[in-house]
């Protein structure tokens, strides 16, 4: 995957690859936290450094929900949605409208050419709506 993104494969990329993979809306500091237990000795600055050169290079998605801080995915290119639990944070995949994507036709383009829509949806998640409940 990275020498077909002409990346060189080294020892961070690989290991930053590997905990997005395992840890699929990981922030940044527990992406840290994994590679470091894997390599040892990272700097977060080498972390930042490889989530951008991944992102960049399109093997990782960058995803920001408000009020939460940057968090990664290795699902790239197939333009799915995330639900976002508004009580722990929590967020879970949510596949875009089968056949035509509804939401990639905007009611007015500006003329621009649409090939992606973000798309969140906020709600509680089940663990969290059971103990409002109760």
């Amino acid at each position: 995957m990275l020498r077909e993104s002409a990346l060189r494969v080294t020892s961070p990329r690989l290991a930053v690859l590997s905990a997005v993979h395992e840890n699929p809306h990981a922030d940044t500091e527990s992406i840290i936290d994994v590679v470091r237990g894997e390599l040892g000795a990272v700097s977060a600055q080498a972390v930042y450094d490889v989530l951008k050169a991944l992102t960049g290079a399109g093997l990782v998605r960058r995803i920001q929900p408000q009020g939460s801080v940057a968090r990664y995915e290795t699902r790239v290119g197939d333009n799915h949605h995330h639900v976002v639990c508004r009580s722990c944070g929590a967020i879970a995949d949510v596949d875009c409208a089968v056949g035509h994507a509804p939401c990639l036709t905007a009611s007015a383009d500006h003329g621009f050419s649409i090939d992606e829509a973000e798309v969140v949806y906020w709600g509680r998640c089940a663990e969290c709506h059971s103990a409002q409940s109760s």
